[in-house]
């Protein structure tokens, strides 16, 4: 599937989810590579119970299987650049160690994505020394990276100081683009600003990785006008594979061919896999990408 620069692959979020470990736990490393061989994709990014580089690095060569990043909780706001460099530059070593890209670094400070708060309502908002701080710790952060081989990308996020189009534009804004980039995710954008073309147009020069993530729009109404938090919402559905919901991929996708996006399209939709069978959906969104994305711009794979 790797077309013109573009490689893609599946979150194992699909399969088990690091904020909600008891979802999915029966699903095993091998099982969930193995399934993603099957769903004829190239690689992953690192699950919270992956194991260490050498055993994860066997098990990928096993299945001709790459790795593409992985999620690092930044609290540089609360506790200071100097106290968060140490575990990121060991999770940077570990990435260099299974042939990463990137990092994919959110600032956690103040998030309610993982409490039981309304994650429409309650986000924090940074003040403006707040930005300055931040701002600040990622051009630090993404010299690291660099260091490593890697690429720091920002993941905007539901339910954190770093979620809409115009927080986006701040921190881009303040950040060195040859230090800070951004991880583009439909998903999370459609859901706080009820679109995600007009970013993707202002930023894609910015954009060095992409989540690929669906919204069921029903789900979504129903959320907002019952206040739920962000774990009741995808527990309910509201996250779906490339094709099962509202958000315009041909045109995104066409989007980001058209100005030469080079890179991971990684497919991650939050569900619970005892209500979404992890591999009949990865199938569902390998089917969608090859006739609908990749069959319009007549490549194959």
């Amino acid at each position: 599937m790797n077309t013109q620069g573009i490689t893609w692959g599946i979150a194992p979020i699909g399969w088990r989810n690091d904020d909600i470990p008891e979802i999915g736990a029966g699903n095993t490393l091998s099982h969930l590579l193995s399934d993603i061989v099957v769903a004829g994709f190239e690689g992953t990014e690192v699950g919270g119970f992956f194991p260490e580089a050498q055993v994860l690095n066997k098990e990928l060569r096993l299945r001709n299987l790459r790795i593409a990043g992985q999620w690092f909780s930044s609290f540089v706001i609360r506790d200071g650049i100097d106290a968060v460099e140490p575990a990121f530059r060991k999770q940077c070593e570990y990435l260099r160690e299974v042939g990463a890209d990137v990092i994919v670094v959110s600032e956690q400070t103040g998030s309610i994505q993982g409490s039981a708060h309304n994650v429409f309502a309650d986000k924090p908002v940074f003040a403006d020394e707040d930005w300055d701080k931040l701002c600040a710790g990622l051009d630090k952060l993404g010299e690291i990276a660099q260091e490593y081989g890697l690429k720091l990308v920002y993941h905007h996020h539901m339910g954190t100081g770093v979620q809409t189009a115009a927080e986006v534009d701040r921190l881009m804004e303040g950040t060195d683009p040859r230090k800070v980039h951004l991880l583009y995710d439909t998903g999370h954008l459609f859901v706080s600003d009820g679109d995600c073309m007009t970013l993707l147009r202002k930023h894609v020069g910015r954009i060095a990785h992409v989540h690929f993530k669906d919204v069921r729009a029903e789900v979504l109404e129903g959320c907002k006008q019952d206040g739920k938090s962000f774990m009741q919402s995808f527990l309910i559905g509201m996250f779906t594979v490339p094709g099962d919901g509202c958000v315009p991929f041909e045109e995104v996708f066409a989007f980001l061919r058209e100005h030469g996006y080079k890179g991971w399209i990684v497919v991650e939709a939050e569900q619970d896999p005892e209500v979404a069978h992890p591999l009949e959906y990865a199938l569902m969104a390998r089917r969608y990408i090859d006739s609908k994305l990749l069959a319009s711009t007549s490549v194959g794979h």
